[in-house]
């Protein structure tokens, strides 16, 4: 079932890139049979999923190209068989390709550099997403950032707060969560020091066969502990991690992450995040280049 949600017809996509062999990058194209276009590769959602997964998902069946995420890039909107249709779209590091096999929806595929990409595409909305992608530094860390799921109210649990565990909305939540932190390919996997936090990413750490590391850096403040000197710790810790160049989950709190994003970000906003939401940070050269909300 497509979803077509309340703006019609979903669809996401992703930029493919791999490093070019003389230097430079070069990206994903894919020529449609039935269209008789190139464009950047691209599906409709299924019944319920998440952009992020579709796009993903998208990338790997069209161009049989495995990938990783990490920027946003810009939604389009356009008419399609006279339904408005919306496509969001990410950048993706390519991390392995099968062998494509020429098919009814997609029948070649090329690697190009992104002016020669840019020139074959066949409409106006794929030339420009191309172009917001080119202007991108090269992105050099990835973290997926996720607050803990649900785990009902503090003043009815009679235990030490940080033992509070995940109720049954919260284990839905942190199940939905999984895939969406798989998608980064992390390494590591690191959680505030909370039961709920830690289970919050029980899930994950399951489906990737990965430890679980406890970081009191990513903790709310204690008593007698200032807000901002927890935010900068958190924030000191995700910049250490992105700078080891290796894609990490992160599980943290709601009193933490805001102004953890503030800092790193160097603008205030609004990082406000919901119980079981979360961000794909994206850094370059030591700093972060894009906070997406997954």
């Amino acid at each position: 079932m497509v979803d077509e949600g309340p703006v019609g017809i979903r669809a996401a996509g992703g930029v493919a890139w791999r490093p070019a062999a003389g230097g430079g990058v070069e990206v994903c194209l894919v020529h449609r049979p039935r269209y008789g276009d190139w464009s950047v590769p691209k599906g409709k959602l299924e019944g319920g999923e998440h952009p992020l997964l579709a796009a993903v998902r998208e990338v790997a069946e069209e161009a049989d190209v495995r990938a990783v995420p990490q920027v946003r890039l810009p939604s389009v909107g356009y008419r399609s068989e006279g339904r408005p249709k919306t496509v969001d779209y990410w950048s993706m590091r390519a991390v392995a390709a099968g062998g494509f096999q020429p098919g009814t929806e997609v029948d070649e595929v090329r690697w190009l550099d992104v002016d020669a990409a840019i020139r074959l595409v066949s409409y106006p909305h794929d030339a420009e997403v191309l172009a917001v992608f080119a202007a991108l530094p090269p992105v050099t860390g990835t973290i997926a950032l996720v607050r803990h799921a649900h785990a009902g109210r503090r003043a009815t649990w009679s235990g030490p707060d940080t033992g509070r565990p995940l109720d049954a909305e919260g284990v839905a939540q942190a199940a939905a969560l999984a895939p969406l932190v798989a998608l980064v390919r992390p390494v590591r996997l690191l959680s505030a020091t909370p039961r709920r936090c830690v289970q919050t990413l029980d899930p994950v750490a399951a489906l990737l066969d990965l430890p679980i590391e406890v970081c009191g850096d990513l903790d709310e403040p204690r008593p007698g502990q200032q807000a901002d000197e927890c935010a900068l710790a958190a924030a000191g810790r995700l910049a250490e991690l992105a700078a080891a160049g290796e894609p990490v989950g992160v599980c943290s709190q709601g009193k933490v992450i805001p102004g953890a994003l503030e800092r790193l970000t160097g603008r205030a906003g609004d990082f406000t995040t919901a119980k079981g939401g979360g961000w794909l940070l994206a850094f370059a050269a030591g700093r972060l280049l894009a906070a997406d909300r997954l």
